[in-house]
């Protein structure tokens, strides 16, 4: 379970504000990338947080909820059209960058992964598995994937039939199988291989 190390080690080197972030969305063939950037409460942490992998979807919204309420939050989102101008890794790290100016904080910055985000202009630690390590981290990707989800969920109400309010977009069967019988709608990723090679296709057939 993730603790308060990392943030104490930051603490007792003289910063006086932590900041955790994570980012979500990597992996989706649609939807945008989204980070979170948070400053808890060391003394109002909500109980139970963790990796936001290892919890249940009704879990980490009953977290995030209690982390807006007790913590300093700011959520960033890139979206498909930054994503494919860019690459992936270049959207997540730019969510960061902008998740931690939307708290309008200085202080130390506790990274997931093991890149820190170019442009981020504060003092930093990248942490590999950090949302499994640190509490601030952990915040941070429990905030990023419930609103993430929250987004995909909105977006299934418009586009349905491709299963985005389970899958968030992520490749699972259901979602290819969607993308042969529907085709690809204005929120997937055309840089994705997956979705590249249907519109190839698409393409030859047309021309």
């Amino acid at each position: 379970m993730p603790d308060f190390t990392y943030e104490q080690a930051a603490l007792d080197a003289g910063h006086d504000t932590i900041i955790g972030v994570d980012e979500v969305g990597r992996g989706p063939l649609a939807g945008p990338v989204t980070a979170a950037a948070v400053i808890l409460d060391p003394a109002n942490i909500p109980e139970g947080l963790d990796d936001s992998k290892k919890l249940s979807a009704k879990r980490r919204d009953v977290l995030s909820a209690q982390i807006h309420a007790s913590a300093r939050v700011s959520i960033a989102h890139v979206d498909v059209q930054q994503i494919d101008q860019m690459n992936i890794l270049q959207a997540a790290h730019l969510a960061m960058v902008q998740a931690v100016a939307g708290l309008g904080a200085t202080g130390f910055v506790l990274v997931d992964g093991n890149l820190l985000p170019k442009g981020l202009d504060l003092p930093a630690q990248a942490v590999i598995k950090g949302d499994s390590k640190s509490l601030s981290i952990a915040a941070a990707s429990i905030v990023a994937k419930a609103a993430r989800d929250a987004i995909m969920a909105d977006l299934a109400d418009q586009f349905p039939g491709y299963g985005w309010e389970k899958n968030a977009g992520y490749p699972s069967a259901a979602h290819k199988a969607a993308l042969l019988r529907l085709g690809v709608t204005p929120h997937h990723r055309r840089s994705f291989k997956p979705i590249h090679n249907i519109l190839y296709q698409e393409k030859l057939i047309t021309s």
